[in-house]
This record gives C-alpha cells, sequence and structure tokens, in this order.
C-alpha cells in the first residue's frame, strides 16, 4: 500500500499513550490500535480530524505517501 501510517511517530513525540488517545479520541482501543499498527485500509474524516485535534497535528504528520516501484 502507498500510504504509509506514522500514528505511533506522533503518539511518541507527544508521550501519549494508546489507551489514553483512544480514551480522548472517543474510539475503541483495538480500532486505534488497528490504525496505529497499519492495519486498516480506510479511516474516517471525522476519526482522522479527532486524532489530529487530541494530537495538536496535521493529516500529513500521520500520514505519508510513499510511491510504489512499477514492476516490469
Amino acid at each position: 500500500m502507498a500510504i504509509i501510517l506514522r500514528l505511533d511517530r506522533v503518539m511518541a513525540d507527544r508521550k501519549i499513550s494508546l489507551n489514553e488517545l483512544a480514551q480522548k479520541v472517543g474510539i475503541a482501543n483495538v480500532n486505534l490500535s488497528n490504525i496505529k499498527t497499519g492495519k486498516v485500509s480506510a479511516i474516517r474524516f471525522s476519526t482522522l480530524n479527532a486524532i489530529c485535534d487530541v494530537l495538536d497535528c496535521q493529516p500529513g504528520d500521520i500520514l505519508e505517501f510513499q510511491r510504489e516501484e512499477k514492476k516490469i
């Protein structure tokens, strides 16, 4: 997948735990854990908005685009 989730890095920079962020965002720990580890194929804008609000960051701090190499 070309979109890489960097939530773990932002959480570490902000020194916030998974449990604390999940509580403040209002989603289940397991759902936030799936986002953190990149085991999701989609994320709601409302969830991304809440995460960015709590972490005081921009979506680009959490999401990164990496171009996939084309196979010949």
